[in-house]
């Protein structure tokens, strides 16, 4: 999300939630209603927000001077700085200057006194305008998991209230979302990927949604082929299973001599058994001259196994 200096510093990417948010920083934003609207969602979606000023954290630096820039196209200074933080240094956004407070909530519709903090739909006064508001929300507060692993982008907030009329912003747009609480934390996410597609061309990141495109492309195709090896795998051995006693019938009557006694039609069905002791009812049954159906050549391998086990017996019980 850029504020129409052509802002193109970027760091490389960790993890795939990085790089939807690097995409965001670069998109622009040209209506003034829009930047206004970006701007009130880095309010609502920081670390603060109050009659005191607002405060927002990032480990993201282009994140904060994108932020700062924005404000300042609005007419609002802040400041950045630089905080040392156990798991790493962050950039702080801040507008704590009075007469900069008090501008920011006049533009913004607040006192900074409200019991619970609700947006202002009044500030939302374009399609446009929701997008740079729900972008600026994942950009201070959002994050998606790596899509190899999980479809799920999530939005998070400490404010209640706050979290439902967001609920509620982007279930209009059909993005499909649910909302929970975790450790405390207001939690609204996205998990279908089809809406998850839509959501992040919706704010900004189309090179990101072309990207899990493609990958549930290749997971369907994946999944596809291992269904059908599974059904092939599955049909093999039940063909196998219902193969062996006929094979194990015909291989008794070749080692002991009694398949030249055999009428033509069976001594056929044992010679083409024997010979693709592998093969399904409906490969061997054209092979035998004249050809039969699958029953009658069943029906002949039902036979041969009754022959060979009444050989076996007279031949065990003398």
């Amino acid at each position: 999300m850029a504020d129409g200096s052509g802002f193109k510093e970027r760091r490389v990417p960790l993890s795939f939630s990085q790089d939807v948010k690097y995409e965001i920083i670069a998109r622009r934003i040209g209506k003034p209603c829009c930047a206004l609207a970006a701007c009130y969602g880095a309010a609502c979606f920081g670390k603060y927000f109050d009659a005191q000023g607002m405060v927002l954290h990032t480990e993201i630096p282009e994140a904060a001077r994108l932020v700062q820039k924005l404000y300042h196209r609005v007419g609002i200074e802040g400041e950045i700085v630089q905080k040392e933080r156990l798991g790493g240094p962050i950039s702080e956004f801040s507008v704590k200057d009075p007469e900069q407070v008090a501008r920011m909530m006049e533009l913004f519709g607040h006192t900074g006194t409200e019991a619970s903090l609700r947006i202002n739909p009044a500030i939302l006064q374009c399609s446009g305008c929701v997008s740079a508001f729900v972008s600026m929300a994942f950009l201070c507060s959002g994050t998606m998991t790596d899509p190899q692993k999980e479809y799920n982008l999530e939005f998070l907030t400490g404010r209640r209230n706050l979290a439902r009329d967001f609920e509620a912003l982007i279930a209009e747009h059909e993005f499909c979302p649910h909302r929970t609480v975790r450790k405390g934390a207001n939690v609204i996410y996205v998990k279908a990927s089809e809406p998850l597609v839509d959501l992040l061309t919706f704010m900004g990141a189309p090179k990101a949604a072309m990207q899990l495109m493609e990958l549930k492309m290749v997971k369907d195709v994946r999944n596809k082929t291992n269904r059908i090896i599974n059904c092939e795998t599955a049909n093999l051995s039940k063909m196998a299973a219902a193969n062996a006693p006929v094979n194990k019938a015909v291989r008794y009557l070749e080692e002991h001599g009694d398949l030249a006694g055999l009428p033509e039609p069976l001594r056929q069905a044992a010679q083409v058994r024997l010979a693709q002791p592998d093969a399904s009812l409906a490969q061997l049954a054209p092979l035998l001259d004249p050809p039969v159906s699958r029953s009658g050549l069943s029906h002949r391998f039902k036979r041969l196994q009754e022959i060979a086990e009444t050989l076996r017996e007279r031949r065990e019980h003398g």
